[in-house]
């Protein structure tokens, strides 16, 4: 309005609460609401359909005053068109969520909350981080539908060829799965990461096999976790989960996550919740003396109350972290892979004549054969527990001379 004051961005920032909610007026129907709390919010009010209306614009001083002049003159024009700047803001905020629905990023969040239910720990940790490191970034706010294969390849080529060569061959996988989900729930029509399952420049990367600890050697490594005082280099935590992987042959995550009441000292049981097995269904362990000894060591340290860690940490997680019993292995002298266990006791117990069936349910591998698997349902309880206590026995026996072999790389199963 002609002769009236305009605001400063001085006197904006200026503006103090007082008893009661006041307006600070820029013209032309722009006003800085500021209320008692010390909160200024962005008015724009305006005559319409012979009414008087209002509609907010945003806070101060996230919206500066000039911003708060152009969206002003923005309403202004749709006041003179003959439409109502309040609906058409109300129009425009759909628009936004519907737009923001179809970008690759919700498409991706939608994805990992659909199947996390069904997945292990590890697997969503590894779903996410790749999603976050190589997706989100360069395709985080693309609509779906717009993303060409050209375009994929130019953020994947990258990691690759940074020597993430898995990294980049998984972070496909993953793209393509998502691009899936987002056909199956009709935000796009096409799976550029599918289309590039085939691309020649993304080489398999030579399979790393397991290292496992040589037979002999193991003897040795009992002495060395069975050092007590000073002679022990290991935290107690850190000591009694490798102890427990090495008698019982359970994944490292699934040893590092365990919980007090899972373990049935009484009867020497322990039960491995589903979300924390690989093949999404819970699983009884036997326990040899061994563990039991193990475990009796470490409950005046970690155990609060049954929902406590046994291998309590100081992480984010509240146990042990993802490195740590394979990094205690190296300090030790055992340049091995905590998960090469496993095929120390899969090969000991077959040499020695245990049945294979029992071996195979110990570790919680699928029967790859599915009709086998349909009728091979026993899980072997009564022979497992002798064969675990055998097992505990023999890797706290003497053998050889005592001289470290070298250690042999074996093919894992995961």
């Amino acid at each position: 309005m002609a002769g009236q004051r305009l605001l400063s961005e001085k006197q904006c920032r200026q503006a103090k609460p007082a008893s009661k909610m006041y307006y600070l007026s820029d013209g032309g129907g722009l006003r800085l609401r500021c209320r008692s709390d010390g909160g200024k919010t962005w008015m724009f009010r305006f005559y319409f359909n012979k009414t008087e209306k209002s509609v907010g614009i945003g806070s101060y001083p996230k919206v500066t005053l000039n911003i708060a002049r152009t969206v002003a003159c923005e309403y202004k024009a749709l006041v003179l068109a003959g439409k109502n700047p309040a609906v058409e803001k109300k129009v425009r905020n759909r628009q936004l969520v519907a737009e923001e629905n179809l970008t690759f990023g919700s498409v991706a969040r939608e994805w990992i909350a659909h199947n996390k239910p069904d997945w292990s720990g590890n697997h969503l940790e590894r779903n996410e981080g790749l999603i976050r490191r190589y997706l989100l970034p360069d395709l985080g706010r693309l609509p779906i539908q717009s993303i060409e294969e050209s375009y994929l390849f130019s953020v994947l080529k990258p990691v690759y060829d940074k020597g993430l060569k898995e990294s980049a061959r998984r972070t496909r996988a993953i793209a393509a799965q998502i691009f899936t989900h987002g056909k199956d729930t009709h935000r796009c029509t096409n799976n550029p990461a599918r289309d590039m399952a085939g691309n020649s420049y993304f080489k398999k990367p030579v399979t790393q096999h397991f290292a496992a600890i040589a037979q002999a050697d193991v003897p040795l490594l009992m002495a060395d976790l069975r050092k007590t005082g000073d002679e022990q280099r290991l935290k107690p935590q850190t000591l009694c989960a490798l102890l427990l992987v090495i008698y019982t042959g359970h994944r490292d995550h699934a040893v590092r996550g365990a919980k007090w009441k899972e373990f049935d000292l009484v009867n020497e049981v322990w039960e491995v919740p589903a979300e924390r097995m690989k093949n999404r269904k819970k699983h009884k362990v036997p326990l040899p003396r061994q563990a039991i000894e193990a475990l009796d060591a470490i409950r005046p340290i970690t155990f609060r109350d049954p929902d406590s860690f046994v291998f309590a940490s100081k992480t984010k997680e509240g146990y042990l972290s993802e490195n740590t019993l394979r990094l205690a292995l190296h300090r030790l002298g055992y340049r091995v892979t905590v998960h090469g266990f496993r095929t120390v006791i899969t090969t000991v117990l077959n040499e020695h004549g245990y049945n294979a069936d029992a071996v195979e349910r110990q570790l919680a591998h699928e029967e790859r054969d599915a009709v086998r698997r349909a009728y091979l349902r026993s899980e072997f309880n009564e022979l497992r527990k002798p064969m675990m206590q055998w097992f505990a026995d023999w890797c706290e026996q003497e053998a050889g001379s005592g001289e470290r072999n070298q250690v042999i790389a074996l093919q894992g199963r995961r």
